[in-house]
């Protein structure tokens, strides 16, 4: 199966709360697009294992993606190995897709920026025909991706550019409320954690304007690139 874009996150609900947006643009644009979460997210506050599988398998449904996957890497526990990245590997030359959406490159939780790093290594190695691996026996071929793009998460980064999610604002947050168990519900769970806080969802609100605003329109979710950006048509730019 060959996907457009395939979304590599270190948690369950990386993605859907700092690229869901630009998931739904893209799928509605006809783009297939997948997303492997690396762990389960065992080692959070709140909630279980099978409450957030739960939870990822609603999420995928509201975004309407291709395909989801778990890695089951151990929770702030995997490495940035061989072992771990050659994992990654296998899923790019599985899904041969040409854009790659990755962790933040630096965050407060030190998983965000080591799933960057595996990631990072795993498109590289992908790339190299004498790197073996195999997907039930048969040995996959090279692929190589056109571009690796990082989501911006908790902390700030000063994006190298930002999407227009305006149209997909809603469906986004009905996506990242799918997981009940993990942010603040008034009728819920009291508050203990920092995304568990009603500040933290008022943050996403404030970052995705701010993103917005940026580029003047409503609702905007930016990213860093992996290496210089290139444009064909300078009339095709917001």
């Amino acid at each position: 199966m060959k996907l457009d874009v395939l979304v590599f996150a270190a948690h369950p609900d990386d993605a859907e709360l700092s690229c869901g947006g630009t998931i739904l643009s893209l799928i509605a644009s006809g783009k297939k697009v997948g997303l492997v979460d690396f762990t389960r997210g065992e080692m959070g506050t709140r909630g279980t294992p099978e409450i957030r599988d739960k939870e990822s398998a609603a999420a995928a449904e509201i975004l309407g993606l291709t395909v989801r996957e778990n890695l089951k890497f151990q929770d702030v526990f995997f490495k940035n190995d061989d072992e771990h990245v050659l994992e990654v590997v296998r899923k790019i030359r599985q899904y041969q897709p040409d854009v790659i959406l990755a962790n933040a490159i630096a965050d407060r939780h030190p998983d965000h920026g080591k799933a960057a790093q595996v990631v990072k290594r795993a498109t590289f190695l992908a790339g190299l025909k004498n790197v073996n691996t195999k997907l039930e026996d048969m040995l996959q071929e090279n692929w190589y991706i056109k571009n690796l793009y990082h989501y911006i998460q908790t902390d700030f980064h000063k994006p190298d550019f930002v999407i227009d999610v305006s149209g997909f604002w809603a469906t986004r947050m009905e996506a990242v409320r799918a997981y009940k168990s993990q942010f603040f519900d008034p009728s819920g769970e009291s508050s203990n954690t920092l995304i568990s806080s009603p500040e933290f969802m008022e943050l996403i609100e404030a970052r995705g304007r701010e993103f917005g605003m940026s580029i003047r329109v409503k609702y905007g979710e930016g990213f860093i690139a992996d290496r210089m950006l290139g444009v064909s048509d300078l009339t095709s730019l917001l």
